[in-house]
């Protein structure tokens, strides 16, 4: 499936259930694959405001804070999912995280 067809299949779906964080993720993550990120970061911080412990997403927003050159507010993202990483017992992001962290420094 194209990245278009995708990114029109998760828009369809979220107007039917638009507080779906499962949805606002996918779309989110098909926008940012397809480059829109500006859109993809208003999907993820949507899906993260509705799952707040959700580190993959955490993860992506602090990527896309890179991107932005904004070092600030990816530091804030990574740390906050060093958190995540550590409470949910996820060893390889964590370790990804912290190489992330180690860049910044």
């Amino acid at each position: 499936m194209s990245s278009d067809a995708l990114i029109a299949k998760y828009e369809a779906l979220l107007q039917q259930r638009p507080n779906d964080e499962l949805i606002l993720f996918s779309l989110g993550k098909a926008l940012y694959d397809a480059g829109r990120i500006p859109e993809a970061e208003a999907r993820l911080a949507a899906a993260l405001k509705a799952k707040p412990d959700w580190m993959v997403v955490t993860m992506l927003l602090a990527k896309i804070a890179l991107q932005r050159n904004d070092s600030a507010a990816a530091r804030a993202h990574y740390e906050s999912a060093l958190k995540m990483a550590i409470d949910q017992e996820h060893e390889g992001p964590e370790n990804e995280i912290r190489a992330a962290l180690a860049k910044l420094d």
